[in-house]
This record gives structure tokens, sequence and C-alpha cells, in this order.
């Protein structure tokens, strides 16, 4: 019988009683089609891992905990190990920028309650420096928190239902979706139910905690303002199979009932499905690819789950360049990456060929629809949309939105990916009376075509990896530019620090990434600038057409960039279309007019 067992067994020196017990084990596995090449590869060895894999064997980073509190005690700053695992808490640390921590909060899908704004806004003048900003994620990022205060901070923002929890470093960040997800009159389905169903999924696994890198997760169900699910590692996306007989989208309920049926494997029936696309990461310059699957709505919590699962099973921990999902991708194909889904799910997923006619992208006839006021589909009921300028808002602003959104609205904000928010559930009568209180309060309702579609990373003020103040230079080109260039069209201008792309310049009608150049032997802000970005129906890599421009001839260089665009282009062609329809040569020679 002991001629059964693999090699490495049948020579290892059990007695004759454990080999006679395993050589039964492994007939009895070999009976059920199992072999002993089935098990998962061994990880890699501790030795092969890199740095900050080693660290988190060591000590898992949610069990830091009590290193924070011991800082806190004495106003100590962590040290290398623990500055790492204390991003696990949504803790930064600023050095050598800052000796104090920036802390990014966890608020699934932007959805915030009136009375947690308020709190936030407490918070950020007790104990920070009072400098917050919402972020790409429709999230909120506050700072100058110093190592005495961390703990205090910690516990407050819980108390209010937040939390900071898996924020930064080898975590699924803060989960987007369409901040008009349930009040949306052209949306194919609310996906805020999903973003929460996956949001507790995460928080209470802590597998989860343990990724090879980061993951960005967007969910889009079709309404008026995007999530650009397509620049993320996993993108969902809504579709409509067939006609509603109503002609109009479907409801929650009603798509929950959309699995297709035994017998019929060739035809999907009617109704909204999820699509799902991987490997975004456009600060590699790379836009999720379908995968070639629809998931009808009561199945996608758990889809989702079992594509991280894979990635974080498969994902490298031995090169920390190539550990994206993005880099997963490139060593095994979307086939076999979709078997290994299949596998953790225990079933088969319905394909179906992708169908451009089957999507429902943000409308493209509401200019910048993240601002100003639209009909909801509640009849009688409105949201109204405010600018922060970058992504800017400080507490005593924080406050008076709380404030109002209690007054006129329901009591609550929605954070959106273009760092400004939305007040929803506002009645016909209270539009007018709301849209003047934010603008007096320094938060615009009024749409431009250009102001509305600025956005900005962090910046070399409070971030170490920034090459440049993109927040001061971005206001710099607001303030110049929309006043010298009458646009009839939307335009969306991206300025970011550094490679890492927070602000997503390449997806961007012009985007700009923070440089340096040398000015009379001197170093100053720079910017390499390119054009022709998109995403959604739109989607492309922006093309550099210029190198170095000193931040003080940024405004300048967007000014005769756009002015070129609206004396040049064909009929109403948008800003991208006409940059795409010339070579980048051409483009520089027509900018330098």
């Amino acid at each position: 019988m002991n001629s059964t067992l693999p090699e490495p067994i049948a020579s290892a020196g059990f007695t004759a009683e454990q080999k006679e017990y395993l050589a039964g084990l492994f007939a009895g596995a070999n009976a059920r089609g199992q072999k002993f090449s089935d098990v998962e590869p061994a990880p890699a060895a501790k030795e092969d891992l890199i740095l900050e894999e080693r660290i988190k064997r060591e000590l898992h980073p949610l069990d830091a905990y009590e290193q924070l509190v011991e800082n806190a005690i004495g106003n100590k700053a962590p040290d290398k190990e623990d500055l790492f695992r204390f991003k696990w808490h949504g803790l930064f640390f600023l050095t050598p920028v800052k000796d104090a921590f920036m802390s990014r909060l966890r608020i699934p899908g932007g959805v915030l309650k009136s009375y947690q704004l308020r709190e936030l806004a407490h918070i950020a003048q007790q104990i920070t420096s009072g400098y917050v900003q919402v972020t790409t994620r429709a999230n909120l990022q506050m700072r100058l928190i110093y190592p005495k205060d961390a703990p205090d901070f910690l516990r407050r923002v819980q108390a209010i239902g937040l939390h900071t929890r898996g924020a930064g470093a080898d975590n699924i960040r803060n989960l987007t979706m369409n901040p008009t997800a349930g009040i949306d009159p052209v949306e194919l389905i609310d996906v805020q139910p999903f973003v929460q169903q996956i949001a507790q999924v995460i928080i209470n696994d802590r597998s989860f905690y343990d990724l090879p890198r980061k993951f960005n997760i967007a969910y889009d169900g079709g309404g008026l303002i995007g999530s650009v699910e397509d620049t993320n590692d996993m993108g969902v996306k809504a579709v409509l199979v067939g006609a509603p007989a109503s002609g109009t989208a479907r409801s929650n309920a009603a798509a929950q009932r959309a699995v297709p049926e035994a017998g019929a494997p060739d035809v999907l029936p009617p109704g909204v499905y999820f699509r799902i696309a991987l490997g975004g990461a456009t600060g590699h310059k790379s836009f999720a690819r379908d995968l070639g699957v629809v998931v009808p709505p009561a199945e996608i919590t758990k889809v989702v789950a079992a594509v991280v699962r894979v990635y974080i099973e498969h994902g490298c921990r031995t090169n920390r360049k190539r550990a994206r999902l993005k880099h997963l991708l490139e060593t095994m194909s979307f086939d076999e990456y979709l078997a290994l889904v299949e596998k953790k799910l225990g079933t088969t997923l319905r394909r179906a060929p992708y169908d451009a006619a089957q999507m429902r992208w943000a409308s493209q006839e509401l200019a910048h629809s993240h601002v100003g006021d639209f009909p909801q589909k509640q009849r009688g009921l409105n949201y109204v949309g405010a600018t922060c300028p970058v992504g800017n808002i400080t507490p005593k602003q924080m406050l008076r939105v709380a404030e109002l959104a209690e007054l006129y609205g329901s009591g609550e904000i929605r954070l959106t990916v273009w760092q400004n928010f939305i007040i929803p559930n506002v009645p016909d009568a209270f539009v007018l009376t709301l849209k003047k209180a934010l603008d007096k309060t320094g938060l615009p309702t009024k749409q431009s075509n250009l102001a509305s579609g600025v956005i900005a990373c962090t910046g070399n003020s409070y971030c170490k990896f920034a090459q440049s103040n993109t927040k001061a230079h971005a206001l710099e080109v607001i303030k110049q530019v929309e006043k010298r260039v009458p646009l009839d069209q939307p335009v969306n201008i991206h300025v970011t620090g550094c490679p890492n792309s927070c602000a997503q310049h390449y997806m961007g009608d012009i985007g700009c990434l923070g440089t340096k150049a040398k000015i009379g032997g001197e170093s100053v802000d720079a910017y390499h600038v390119f054009v022709g970005g998109g995403f959604a129906k739109n989607q492309a890599v922006g093309r550099q057409v210029f190198s170095g421009v000193t931040a003080s001839e940024l405004p300048e260089t967007i000014e005769k960039m756009l002015r070129t665009y609206l004396k040049h282009r064909q009929g109403a062609e948008t800003f991208q279309q006409f940059s795409t329809r010339h070579e980048v040569g051409k483009l520089q020679e027509m900018f330098a007019e």
C-alpha cells in the first residue's frame, strides 16, 4: 500500500502505521479525482518577499494599534515599519514634508449624513490643521494630526459610524459609485445596496486586509453622474439586456429576478445585469477591460468578492512595482483568471460578448452634471451639486453644508469623484434658496465649462511624492483662463503632482503632470502637458504635447490651447475630438501660434 504514497512522503521517516494511514488518505483523494499536484503552490519563501510583505507577516498591521497608542503617549513619530503599518488605520505620516499624519477616511459610495459631516468638521477644528480635501475617490482627507492625537481622532471617527481601516496601502480603497444612485431619473439600477453589501464583506473579513497592492472598485448604475469605473482595478457596470416592458429602467426588485433560466444557456432573459471590467490603473496608462461575462444583481456581491480573492492569492508579492491587478493580468489570460474566479464560486458565470448598445453612459447632454440643480426620479425633488474648488473645503463650510442639507434636503450629502458634492432630496420650492446659500458659502453651484471640470491632487504642500503645488497652480489656471476664454463646451483639466496620478492626468481633456524645470540654475515647479484623454465611451490615454512648462507659464499655455481649439475646431466637436484629429507635431505648431 505504501507504493501509492508520493515519493517525498514515502521516503520520509514515518512509522509503518503512519504510512498505512497516509496511504489510505491519498488513495481516497485519488478516488475523488484529486491529485497531489492540485494543491495550491507554496507561497514565496520569506526571504524572497519584499520588505513590505515581511513587515506584514511579522505583525499584521491591524494589530499595530497598541503601538499607535504607545507612540501617542510620547507624541512619538512612527519608525519605518510602523509608518507602513499605520496606513492600515488610515494614518499616513507626512515626513519629510510635515511631522504629522494625514488621515483618509472610508465612506462607502461617498454617502454622508449631516451629523457625520458636522462631527468631522469639529474634529478638523479641534484636532487637525483644519485642512480638509474631497478626493477623487468620493472621500475626505484630513491633515496634520499629531501622534498624540491619533487615537482620539480614530475614536471620534468611529463613534459616528465611519472608519479609516484599510484606507491606504495594500487594501481595497474607498468604494465609489454614482452619487445619484437611487435618485437618478435615467439610471438602470440603484447600485448603493451593492456598494454597502461589499463594504460589509470587506470590513468583516480580515483576508481583505492583505492584498499584494492597493485595489480600487467602482460601481456604475448608468446614471447622470458617472463613477469613472473603467479607471479602477475592477469596474462593475450595469447593462440593459432587452427592453423592459415599461420602457424605463426596471426596479431593483425586478432586476434581482433577472436570473438566466436553466435549460436556456444561449438566451439571456431581458433585464438589468452587471458587466465586470478588470485591470484599470490610469497611472499606468491602463483602462479596465471587459471580462466577458454578465452577472445578475443578486449574485454580484459574491462574484466581486471572488475576483478579489483570486488577486489576493495570485498577485505578485516579490516586486512591488509589478503587484497591481493590471500586472497579474499581463501574466495570465482573462480566461485563466475567470476560471480561477469560477473555481472560487463553485459555478460557471454567464458568458456574453460586449455590446456597446447595452451601455448607458453618464449623460453627454448635461455638461458637468455634478454641478447645478437637476430633477430626481422622485417627483418634486431635486439634487443640487456644488463645487469645492480643487477639492478644498473648510470646517466652517462643512458645518454650513451639514446645516443646509438638514434645512433643505433630507440630511444627506454625497461626495463625487470630481472632488465636490451634491445635496439630494431638495423640494422644488427650496432649490433656489439652497443654491444662493451654497454660493454665499463659497461653494459655487453654477456650472462652468472650465472650473467645474478642474481637479487636482494634494500637491507638494502635503505630499512627499508631488513635484509641484498642484492645487495652487490649478486655482491660478481657473482664475486666469475662465475669464478670458468663453468655452461653450465642458473641458476637463486634471492636474497631478507625480506619476502615481491621483488626479488621473492621462484621462483629462488636458492633463498636467508635475515635474521640475531649471530656470537660471534654479529648480522650479513645472508640468508635462497631455491632451486627448477620456473615459467611459470616450476612453483614451492622453498624448504628451509639452514638456517642462513652468507653473507660472501654465495658465497662459492652457489659455492658448483652448483658444486654438475654438479657432480651428470643426463644427461642435469637443476638445478631445479636436486634439485626436491632429498629430502631436501639428498640435504643437497650432498651440504655438
